[in-house]
């Protein structure tokens, strides 16, 4: 069996990997290659925090930065157990990537603290937040590092760690994070955001496969905040939702899924399991949904090489970050299934997160109307120049989108040239 830490190193390795194809196909240059294959800089603390019990335990915790020749770094700040040194290199490289492809001046960052929230209480909670906060305040701030929510974090969070460093510097810097509260300097459209991307995303692929979304039958492998908001777009588009399946569960009703029923089932049971109307199946047999569309959006390496083999979609959306493993992928590649990138399709996040940052410097908000033209046209280039790279240089989505980002960041690099 194989450790949660060999698991994330392997994370680690495969993301470098998937740059050393990018760099070969475009023939890097072998010093650019060597500084973008390592993060700029690391940083691991460790901590105490006092329980409501008064006895004191000590937490480890890391920030990363993988480059930042384009912008300020930015990248999402998680409280898991199984969070190693090498996922967090993992998450900050790609968000370096990200961040190029839908060509946002920003860098990669990652970061989070090892740590089950779990079974702290909420006052344990925000101590945990605010001391992490103080201890990487040295790398982070408006215009060097811009953290984020991710997986355990959330606009509370996101409050807590910009009230800290605001209390140290003696007043309110609110675009020193995002996700927060609108009450503090956040901005509407977050929840739906990442959806909304990976919505754009497949409308431009199915229309280069000739799929009519309107009638599409689709299946949703993950039903949390951005599985659940992607399937409500998709069924307002005319698409057929016929199965969906959370980390446990999964269900199926060939005559199409009330997603809106789904979403508040959800909700109120925390699990799909006996939704109404529908059937039970095997939770992975819903890779086997014979479907137009079939959106990963739950956890890493779920679509393994066998589990490949047996998905009968047409289109294969990732709505999470590394869902296909790299053998998993070969498999689809080999079969002709396309797979959206991860890079490409969560981008919507980063994008969002870069406009709450433009307000919050500005101390000036836009309109959900423009927030999401915006969204939308960001997402729409991105997805057309991923697609043209692809066509060029006759390689799978995941490699165009890399070598599209790649190129763009060692571009930057090259025109800063080497210091001092």
């Amino acid at each position: 069996m194989v450790s949660a830490q060999s698991a994330q190193r392997s994370v680690w390795t495969v993301a470098q990997q998937k740059l050393d194809a990018a760099a070969q196909r475009l023939r890097l240059d072998e010093g650019m290659h060597r500084v973008l294959r390592v993060p700029k800089r690391e940083l691991e603390v460790h901590f105490p925090v006092r329980f409501d019990d008064g006895h004191v335990e000590v937490f480890a915790g890391y920030r990363v930065h993988h480059n930042l020749n384009r912008g300020p770094a930015t990248g999402g700040v998680r409280f898991t157990n199984d969070l190693t040194l090498d996922l967090v290199r993992a998450n900050a490289m790609w968000n370096t990537w990200k961040a190029a492809l839908v060509k946002i001046p920003y860098g990669g960052a990652f970061g989070g603290v090892v740590v089950n929230p779990r079974r702290l209480s909420p006052h344990e909670r925000e101590g945990l937040t605010r001391r992490y906060a103080t201890e990487i305040k040295p790398m982070i701030g408006p215009d060097k590092d811009i953290p984020s929510p991710d997986v355990n974090t959330g606009s509370q969070t996101m409050a807590w760690m910009m009230d800290t460093f605001s209390m140290h510097l003696g007043y309110t810097v609110a675009a020193v994070v995002v996700g927060k509260p609108l009450e503090v300097g956040g901005t509407s459209g977050r929840r739906e955001a990442t959806s909304r991307g990976a919505f754009r995303a497949t409308v431009a692929a199915a229309r280069e496969r000739g799929i009519d979304l309107s009638g599409a039958r689709v299946a949703i492998q993950g039903f949390g905040r951005v599985g659940s908001s992607l399937a409500e777009t998709l069924q307002e588009a005319g698409a057929l939702v016929v199965a969906i399946a959370d980390d446990q569960h999964a269900v199926r009703n060939e005559r199409g899924i009330d997603v809106t029923r789904a979403v508040a089932w959800m909700r109120e049971h925390d699990g799909i399991a006996d939704l109404l109307d529908t059937e039970p199946i095997e939770r992975e047999a819903i890779f086997e949904t014979d479907c137009a569309v079939l959106v990963s959006a739950g956890l890493q390496d779920q679509i393994t090489g066998p589990i490949a083999e047996r998905i009968r979609a047409a289109i294969v959306v990732e709505a999470a970050n590394g869902p296909t493993t790299p053998e998993g992928e070969q498999v689809l590649i080999d079969r002709g299934v396309p797979v959206l990138p991860d890079i490409l399709c969560t981008a919507g996040g980063m994008v969002l997160s870069y406009f709450e940052w433009v307000q919050d410097m500005q101390s000036f908000f836009w309109t959900d109307a423009e927030i999401h033209d915006n969204l939308d046209r960001i997402m729409d280039d991105a997805t057309e120049g991923v697609v043209s790279m692809a066509e060029e240089q006759r390689v799978d989505l995941r490699s165009a989108a890399t070598m599209l980002a790649v190129k763009r960041v060692a571009d930057a690099t090259t025109l800063r040239g080497l210091y001092p």
